[in-house]
């Protein structure tokens, strides 16, 4: 909807390029937001005492928490009215709709709108906003156009001689023109970001917006009315401190200095790399890296100064510096803190430890490939380096209970009964779990899952998974869960059954398995 920031990374551009001068009708119109909306969470972002550079700092969860706490009271009715003006738009390019029919439609839903003389005026002002045509003025350090070239390049892999297609990527710097390219797996999100990163560090500075085309990995929703941008890119964005404005749908305008680019690059580089032969990504960016080096230092036609020249004596100051290090994609996740104090983040199958006071509260996991935090109304109540090995627990001693039980429903007492209750077996494999040192509530969690395969798979099989256990010496819920999803257990049992048809009748020169252990343990 039109009228609605949809994440809090939103917001942080909102008030971002607010803070670079942009005006409230600019940012209305190239983020697709109404102009009250833009204004409401500037005066709130005010009221907070929120800086642009303070908003920045925040991480998102804590700002999701400052922000939009007062945000669930209703809109007023013009705000309400923008929501509905892109459908309007579009259903007037159908054949017969009018403005008339659209606007009874929504009078009976709602009742209290408009009339149809101040409808059509509001709907008026929307149109004249949506076509007017911005000007460029390329200042130094303002603007950094991104886009992907049509053809593609390629290299050859290694041992195998397979053709391997790349997407060329190429930005440029608004004033100075300076370019830099590099040839990249796929135009997917997480190679996109990589390529825009690689883009900042070669300048060496961060330009005040970035203007992407209509990439489906930085705009997910392409609309000429309301164009819905990338979270992860514009926390990507938020993290190097400059905005986005996407080059708006079919305006040739908003993107011709990066399209006029490639068009020469095509010659200064697919050209140059023509006939050549390159055996890995690596070893191709090397060689388009040199044709930019050439490029950038060639004087511009009829003028005999290059693009390098102006970049140096005019851009790279006004460049702001490179954040301290470079953004990893964040995802984020909705779960509750379970009876061990630990939440699970179901990408890895791992455990993370979290204050028992917050148990059964929900919270949210945001995590990097690097670090997990764990958020609860925007405040960090956990941290811990991340680990992939799954069913695995990271545990931070001072987050459980010291000397308490974890629940008073949960004791050792309790799983023993349970599995006596399955089988002798099954209670004495139980006990060889409790008897391991670990925390009592992560040894208390594996008696569970151990337990409800009861249930799940049947008696039967749980008995001789624990009996291979028992003859193994090993106590852990891994074990258990491997042995029920090979059918290792029926392949145990089926051997057992065989054994004892084929049972040899007593003899003097047999030797029983007593005689193998007591071997095996000299």
């Amino acid at each position: 909807m039109a009228g609605t920031p949809k994440s809090i990374s939103m917001i942080k551009q909102i008030v971002q390029l607010h803070g670079l001068g942009y005006g409230i009708k600019t940012i209305s119109r190239d983020l697709g937001i109404s102009k009250n909306t833009v204004k409401r969470y500037l005066r709130q972002a005010e009221s907070k005492g929120l800086p642009p550079e303070a908003i920045t700092s925040h991480s998102n969860e804590s700002l999701e928490h400052i922000l939009l706490e007062d945000n669930t009271q209703g809109r007023d009715k013009l705000t309400q009215l923008r929501q509905l003006f892109p459908d309007i738009s579009s259903k007037l390019e159908e054949t017969g709709f009018t403005l008339h029919y659209l606007w009874c439609k929504y009078k009976e839903t709602h009742p209290g709108g408009y009339q149809y003389s101040q409808f059509c005026h509001h709907y008026q002002k929307y149109r004249e906003s949506r076509s007017a045509v911005m000007h460029f003025e390329h200042e130094a350090g303002d603007k950094m156009f991104v886009d992907y070239a049509g053809k593609k390049l390629h290299y050859v892999e290694y041992g195998t001689g397979e053709i391997i297609e790349c997407e060329f990527f190429v930005s440029v710097l608004g004033q100075s023109q300076y370019t830099y390219g590099e040839a990249s797996p796929s135009q997917q999100k997480e190679d996109f970001i990589a390529s825009v990163q690689n883009a900042l560090h070669y300048y060496g500075g961060v330009p005040k917006v970035l203007v992407p085309d209509n990439l489906k990995s930085a705009v997910s929703k392409s609309s000429k009315y309301d164009p819905g941008l990338n979270e992860d890119f514009l926390d990507m964005a938020n993290h190097y401190g400059c905005g986005v404005l996407p080059a708006r749908s079919r305006r040739p305008r908003d993107k011709s200095l990066v399209e006029n680019h490639i068009r020469t690059l095509y010659t200064r580089v697919h050209a140059e790399l023509s006939g050549m032969t390159f055996f890995s990504l690596e070893e191709l960016n090397g060689a388009i890296l040199r044709c930019l080096e050439k490029h950038n230092s060639t004087p511009f036609h009829g003028r005999d100064h290059s693009r390098r020249q102006v970049f140096e004596q005019t851009e790279r100051e006004a460049l702001k510096p490179l954040p301290g290090e470079r953004f990893e994609i964040r995802k984020t996740r909705q779960v509750t803190v379970m009876k061990n104090c630990h939440v699970q983040l179901s990408d890895d199958r791992h455990y993370y430890s979290v204050p028992y006071r917050h148990i059964g509260e929900k919270v949210k996991l945001s995590y990097t490939s690097k670090e997990v935090s764990v958020y609860l109304k925007g405040e960090r109540v956990a941290f811990h380096l991340r680990d992939r090995k799954p069913y695995k627990y990271t545990t931070i001693k001072e987050h459980l209970p010291s000397h308490h039980r974890f629940v008073s429903e949960w004791n050792p007492e309790k799983f023993i009964n349970w599995a006596a209750g399955i089988s002798p077996e099954v209670k004495t494999y139980i006990e060889g779990v409790l008897s391991q040192k670990n925390y009592p509530e992560t040894l208390y969690r594996a008696c569970v899952g151990i337990l409800s395969f009861a249930r799940k798979l049947g008696k039967e099989r749980l008995v001789t998974a624990c009996r291979m256990g028992i003859r193994m010496e090993t106590y852990n819920y891994g074990f258990i869960s491997k042995v029920l999803a090979n059918n290792t257990d029926k392949l145990w049992a089926e051997g057992e059954q065989a054994a004892r048809k084929q049972k040899l009748p007593g003899h003097e020169n047999l030797r029983g398995s007593d005689y193998y252990k007591d071997i095996c343990n000299d």
